[in-house]
């Protein structure tokens, strides 16, 4: 386990270290402590380091342009004339829902590659995400809703979607692979039943679905970041709550049976809130695709750490997105090309590598 987020008996944790085992560092007071994996920990700090580094660069980047200096002195209250609308209410809710998007995303896909024990196993490729995506889209072009309205679309898509892909994925339990296997099937009826709702609406709502299907930060206000700061206040802290257990899980149920860790009510918990992280974010952004299958693969490799990396891949996720979206806006000279773009063809570029590393390795 990298962060470990539950306290634990100064009496009852292991004295020295083992020679082949990562070294834990702890701390605390009194009779509980606090362990945590160096390594992670410094790699969480760098990644969030970087992360508010690519944010201040955005926030600075458009038409009225801005030096990070410039920038830093505007969230101060001292800078350039005109800068802190330009700043505070047009831009930096726009990084914030990249933020915060992203570190939801990474986390929910952390979640769900433990739970399944599969690197395939995030939710847009499981159909979690195509379900909220399916109800937002129910929404936007038949109901013509707002932010709040969508968002609960959002959240009944995907956890429709979840409670169906569970359902059918039992037989005396859940195994990882029938719940990736069953995902898939129901991410290809999805992506039928969102082509079907394209044909249903007018021209117009057509247009603002397509767009918003793509995974896009255009025109997102304080509104989007309540409602992606909501999803993370929720779940976020089950997550975290439960990692012990996603840690016991990735062990397999008869070993988390042994441990004293409930499998079954401890899977539906975590899938719970992983639906909710990754619900809330589509709510926000759209879907925004390979962001929840990279990074934790990605803070895998930094970390080199066992266990979920829920916070580690949460910051990865984060500076994916925050980065895309300012790729977006250096390359075009403008933010309106979504970000989602971006994330498809960076998420392309590495399964391919991914997929010529097995290769070569002679695993394919």
């Amino acid at each position: 386990m990298s962060l470990v987020e539950d306290g634990t008996r100064r009496d009852s944790a292991p004295r020295g270290h083992v020679r082949g085992q990562p070294r834990r560092g702890r701390v605390g007071a009194g009779p509980y402590s606090l362990r945590f994996d160096p390594r992670a920990f410094l790699v969480c700090l760098a990644l969030v380091v970087v992360t508010a580094a690519v944010v201040v660069l955005a926030v600075g980047t458009g038409t009225y342009a801005l030096s990070p200096l410039e920038v830093l002195r505007t969230f101060a209250g001292n800078g350039p004339p005109g800068s802190e609308f330009i700043v505070l209410d047009l831009r930096l809710p726009r990084a914030l829902v990249a933020v915060l998007v992203g570190f939801g995303a990474g986390m929910a896909g952390a979640v769900f590659q433990s739970l399944t024990r599969n690197p395939l196993g995030s939710p847009d490729i499981m159909g979690f995400s195509n379900g909220a995506s399916a109800g937002a889209l129910v929404a936007i072009i038949f109901l013509d809703a707002g932010t709040p309205q969508t968002a609960l679309g959002a959240l009944v898509g995907g956890f429709a979607t979840a409670t169906a892909v569970y359902l059918l994925a039992w037989r005396r339990g859940v195994h990882g692979y029938r719940l990736v296997l069953v995902g898939i099937g129901a991410a290809a009826v999805l992506g039928s039943a969102t082509s079907f709702l394209y044909v249903r609406a007018d021209i117009g709502k057509a247009a603002q679905a397509a767009s918003w299907m793509i995974g896009s930060l255009n025109a997102r206000g304080w509104s989007e970041v309540g409602l992606a700061g909501l999803g993370l206040a929720v779940c976020a802290p089950v997550v975290l709550a439960c990692g012990r257990r996603l840690t016991m899980l990735e062990m397999g149920d008869d070993t988390a049976s042994a441990l004293g860790v409930p499998p079954e009510r401890s899977r539906l918990l975590l899938l719970g809130a992983g639906t909710g992280l990754a619900a809330m974010g589509v709510a926000a952004a759209g879907p925004i695709p390979f962001l929840a299958l990279a990074a934790p693969q990605l803070v895998r490799r930094l970390t080199r750490a066992t266990g979920p990396n829920v916070l580690a891949a949460g910051w990865m996720g984060a500076l994916l997105v925050t980065t895309a979206d300012l790729v977006t806006q250096r390359v075009t000279g403008s933010a309106l090309m979504p970000v989602g773009v971006v994330t498809g063809v960076g998420g392309g570029l590495y399964l391919a590598w991914l997929l010529l590393r097995e290769r070569r390795a002679h695993h394919l």
